[in-house]
């Protein structure tokens, strides 16, 4: 059995530079929504309802960021883009398109696209929106009222907007969303909070006609003549109701509560060619209450997404709302708020960037399922001595009720065996066979025994996988 020492941790500043961008003095910036503008400007809007634009948020000295108030009173913008000389918002009651028709720096067209789902003024009915997709259609998820209940008309759906402004009715079965993206395929996910009928948050698959798992705004269905979403059984098991009702997707990656955040928010897919480091096609997801930004790999199992989720970046100033990368520079910017909810930091809102300093830490690139375990990827060469020893990791298993009550603790509780780790012939893959793997069940894997060819403990050596299926 090997004795393993403590190693210290490399600073995240070693791979990743975190700068703070100063922000209009004497301005509450609660950031909602970034876009990316040409000539390196950057759009934000702010949860009070003004719209700024920023520049030199790129630049070396960023003590020579300017900012122009573009737009003010818009109703909690929380989803925006630029295309065609215009920026698009996603705001409560509607998506709405914004110009600066004469060139004077201020917006003075603002044209309604669709209005058509409902709000009554109570404090959770949030609408996030979506950059465009491949039809050039805008993908919305709202918010429950109160977080319980759907007391306007498509509460707890995802909606999809056409550019001429049709409503399209998508998903039914949300509760509380924090964000909404697109992966490298250009399949929707959104963020899913912690509630009822959630036990834990989760990263979700928004797979056209789908059933999400909160039966609230079931009801809707009959306004545009849609079947009705599933009646579901409380105190029951997501696996056990999905395979009941093929229409129900479970959640692709699970964030066991107050281990990997509380509070999911936005979604920003790394497709930069290794500018932001080794992350290509995962997706980068936002954390309001940790003030952080996870990071989740998918696969596709027997029809359905799964996938880990690793701690990532931390310590910014506030909670985080919007996560943008910027595809060809690699830099992600951020911003956020503490309002409504406590985070960590030091700040009541923040804006801020991060890019890569070029220096690849030793992380699980991907874990991916097999049969009898899983493929674990590394960004460097592995020691084969501690890497080849099953007992340089471990696992544990769970899941959660299915039921109305808020959350769930972890239940079904399994220790699953790890009982050979065969390293490949390049040492930068390990194949851990492992007996009781559980579909269903978060497998939560411990690395902390594994080191790299230069003796470096892994940065993070947690990953929490969401086991939907076996491969056959």
């Amino acid at each position: 059995m090997f004795l393993f020492t403590s190693l210290q941790a490399a600073p995240q500043s070693d791979y990743y530079t975190r700068e703070e961008i100063p922000l209009p003095p004497g301005e509450v910036m609660e950031i909602g929504s970034i876009a990316l503008m040409p000539d390196k400007q950057v759009a934000v809007t702010t949860r009070r309802g003004d719209l700024w634009i920023c520049s030199g948020a790129y630049g070396d000295d960023l003590s020579k960021v300017t900012w122009k108030k573009f737009a003010q009173n818009l109703h909690e913008p929380l989803g925006m883009f630029w295309k065609d000389g215009a920026l698009w918002l996603t705001q409560r009651p509607e998506v709405t398109r914004i110009k600066d028709s004469d060139n004077d720096g201020l917006a003075d067209t603002f044209e309604t696209i669709c209005s058509d789902w409902g709000i009554k003024g109570d404090y959770h009915e949030y609408t996030f929106g979506s950059t465009p997709d491949k039809n050039g259609d805008i993908w919305l998820v709202l918010c429950l009222t109160g977080s319980f209940t759907a007391d306007s008309d498509w509460r707890g759906w995802c909606l999809r907007v056409t550019p001429d402004g049709k409503m399209i009715p998508t998903c039914s079965g949300i509760r509380s969303p924090g964000g909404i993206g697109f992966n490298a395929d250009g399949d929707t996910f959104y963020t899913d909070n912690q509630g009822v009928w959630n036990g834990s948050s989760s990263l979700k698959w928004l797979k056209p006609g789908s059933f999400q798992g909160n039966p609230s705004g079931n009801k809707f269905a009959k306004l545009a003549n849609l079947p009705a979403p599933p009646e579901v059984d409380d105190k029951s098991r997501i696996l056990k109701e999905r395979t009941k009702h093929p229409e129900f997707i479970p959640p692709a990656v699970i964030f066991p509560h107050g281990k990997v955040g509380q509070s999911p928010t936005g979604i920003a897919c790394d497709q930069t060619g290794g500018k932001f480091g080794p992350w290509e096609k995962q997706l980068l997801v936002g954390e309001q209450t940790h003030s952080q930004v996870q990071r989740v790999c998918l696969e596709k199992v027997n029809g359905l997404y799964q996938g880990a989720v690793f701690h990532f970046l931390e310590n910014f100033e506030a909670g985080l709302i919007p996560v943008r990368l910027d595809q060809e520079t690699g830099t992600l910017f951020v911003g956020g708020s503490n309002r409504g909810w406590a985070s960590r930091g030091s700040k009541p809102f923040t804006f801020e960037r991060v890019r890569w300093t070029g220096k690849t830490p030793f992380e699980i690139q991907t874990m991916t399922a097999n049969r009898d375990g899983f493929t674990l990827n590394f960004t460097g060469p592995v020691d084969p001595a501690t890497a080849a020893d099953p007992k340089s990791y471990a696992m544990d298993a769970f899941t959660y009720i299915y039921q109305a009550e808020y959350g769930s603790p972890e239940v079904d509780q399994a220790n699953p065996q790890i009982t050979a780790a065969t390293v490949s012939p390049d040492k930068k893959s390990v194949r851990l066979k492992i007996d009781g793997l559980v579909r269903g069940h978060v497998h939560h894997l411990s690395s902390k025994g594994v080191r790299s060819l230069d003796g470096d403990a892994l940065w993070h050596p947690d990953a929490w996988y969401t086991l939907n299926e076996i491969p056959k």
